[in-house]
């Protein structure tokens, strides 16, 4: 079949053609912006999963979903190693200019209060041309978001922006991505700024995606986070619409899959949004003719997980150090011994830090730096206390067979 009209996506955060399964959550988010907008009380809103499920194509879809309703919008990547006023404040000033506030006067203030709490990030007794600028014409505010606190600073920020969202009767949303990368004290402002704007009633929200324990992430920050967020948890499609995912976009190019195939394709990919579409772009491509066949599922399947090897699964192992990988391998080994023992074993693998303690024949304690490593680099998550699990599924599959 013709490689140029295959409509399947498999890259990071990339849109599929057919973004099937998530009516709910769409839906869902355009009763938020249509309340928000009409001074109605709502929460932000948190979105979980594991990787490959989709969570940064569906919040790119509600991002869309908050343009088309004319709010501003920004978004930003949580890093690690990077505090929250400098990618909140460039995320901001998109946001403010997307309002199209008529005011010149008043926009130029707010914008010299995200400058100001963006410059804040700046080291003490830094020369002028250190400061970092957020390319902002506006003079930087003073006394307003630049006390140093962030969690004052935070509040007196989204209070403005919210402020002259509602001059216009739109609102303003912040969308964070990778949001359990946040550092503690910005996830405790951040909570506080959530609360305080939804006590206000300001048309402000903020729209996250994270791994499955970005809850406990929240909670252990600010106990009220629980009542302060919608938290929607994003999984696997449900054969239904994985299926969707694969016939749509083939019957846009005038070609199928056979019932058969599509059996066989949600054998494979188990439903994951990601894995669907690598397996849908290479049986596409080894398949002779319309409709794809499962002996083309067949044929195609070795180089899908071959490419999944290298670029999903391989390019995670890679960054972690040889006691990590000793400690990942455990865990695989873990799950099997469980499953031997007549455990269930699920997409994840979850097991007991004890049990990866006695596969490699060392004390929980002594493992702990790995663990602790491991869990910073998102690989793997803890659910629930004593236990651990893949933050990619099929990974302990992967280090089984490949790695």
């Amino acid at each position: 079949m013709d490689p140029i009209r295959n409509p399947y996506a498999p890259g990071a955060g990339q849109r599929p053609p057919e973004l099937a399964g998530r009516d709910e959550q769409l839906h869902a988010f355009d009763v938020v912006l249509e309340r928000v907008s009409r001074g109605r009380p709502e929460r932000s809103v948190v979105l979980t999963g594991l990787r490959g499920v989709g969570k940064t194509v569906l919040l790119n879809a509600l991002r869309s979903a908050a343009v088309r309703a004319s709010w501003g919008t920004g978004k930003l990547e949580a890093r690690p190693d990077q505090r929250l006023r400098r990618p909140l404040s460039a995320a901001l000033h998109v946001a403010v200019r997307e309002l199209g506030h008529p005011a010149g006067e008043e926009v130029d203030q707010v914008l010299g209060v995200i400058k100001a709490f963006a410059q804040r990030d700046t080291a003490p007794g830094a020369r002028l041309r250190e400061r970092w600028n957020p390319g902002i014409d506006a003079p930087a505010a003073t006394g307003r978001a630049d006390s140093g606190d962030i969690e004052i600073d935070l509040v007196e920020l989204l209070t403005d922006v919210g402020g002259l969202a509602a001059d216009v009767g739109r609102g303003v949303a912040v969308f964070i991505d990778e949001m359990q990368d946040l550092g503690p004290e910005d996830v405790s402002a951040l909570c506080a700024a959530c609360h305080e704007i939804s006590q206000s009633g300001l048309p402000v929200i903020v729209v996250g995606a994270g791994l499955p324990h970005l809850p406990a992430v929240l909670s252990a920050s600010k106990s009220y986070s629980e009542r302060l967020f919608r938290y929607q948890r994003i999984d696997r499609l449900d054969r239904g619409a994985a299926d969707l995912a694969l016939v749509a976009p083939a019957e846009d190019e005038e070609a199928g899959f056979t019932p058969e195939a599509l059996e066989a394709m949600y054998a494979a990919t188990a439903g994951y949004p990601y894995f669907i579409q690598a397996y849908g772009k290479v049986a596409w491509d080894v398949a002779p003719r319309s409709p794809i066949t499962a002996d083309d599922v067949a044929v195609a399947a070795p180089e899908a997980e071959a490419e999944l090897a290298v670029g999903f699964f391989g390019s995670r192992y890679e960054r972690a150090t040889p006691a990590e990988r000793e400690y990942l391998r455990a865990m695989a080994d873990a799950a099997t011994a469980s499953v031997e023992a007549g455990g269930d074993l699920d997409d994840i693998e979850s097991v007991a830090t004890s049990e990866v303690a006695a596969i490699l024949g060392r004390k929980p304690q002594s493992l702990s730096p790995a663990r602790d490593a491991l869990l910073k680099k998102g690989l793997i998550y803890s659910g629930e206390r004593g236990r651990i699990a893949f933050t990619v599924p099929h990974f302990g599959r992967y280090l089984r067979t490949t790695a």
